[in-house]
């Protein structure tokens, strides 16, 4: 099943793939691994926000497989989630409007165990030790940035809501 042809009468798929490699080369350059990029940028780049791993695999030019791990990785760092189509076996994976809310929100958790580590850190090496001072001042900011991203995702809520009518 291929997405409305609406989409590709509007849109040159040459510019659509053009920014496809563009945004999946940022998100590349930020650490993301190339295969996810590439097919969460095309994700994104869809107009209903969802293709199946045969749409991936034409668009992007790669294997079952390579779209298999990709999805993986994206559904881990809750980027794209998976959805069957009624009455099929296929899936069809997803990203949704609130992608960065889902994904800051997961790094949250990751940044609390991050915290206590640190905490564990702080009280073996001795707050006092140039170590310690190190990893209490890294503590502080992660503390810090925690605090600074509930507070954003909050004003993020309002705007979109205002702006979206959500």
């Amino acid at each position: 099943m291929t997405e409305p042809s609406s989409e590709s009468a509007e849109r040159d798929p040459e510019s659509v793939s053009r920014f496809v490699e563009h945004f999946a080369a940022q998100l590349v350059e930020a650490g993301m691994p190339r295969m996810p990029s590439r097919v969460f940028g095309a994700l994104l780049a869809s107009d209903a926000g969802t293709l199946t791993s045969a749409e991936l695999g034409e668009q992007l030019k790669i294997s079952p497989a390579a779209v298999s791990g990709a999805v993986r990785y994206l559904a881990q760092v809750h980027l794209v989630s998976r959805e069957r189509e009624p009455g099929s076996r296929r899936e069809r994976y997803r990203v949704h409007s609130d992608q960065w809310y889902e994904a800051l929100t997961n790094r949250e958790a990751i940044i609390k165990r991050w915290e206590e580590a640190l905490r564990e850190g702080v009280a073996s090496l001795g707050a006092d030790t140039p170590a310690g001072r190190r990893l209490g001042e890294t503590l502080d900011f992660f503390e810090f940035v925690e605090k600074e991203v509930v507070e954003v995702m909050e004003r993020w809520r309002v705007y979109r809501d205002e702006k979206y009518g959500r």
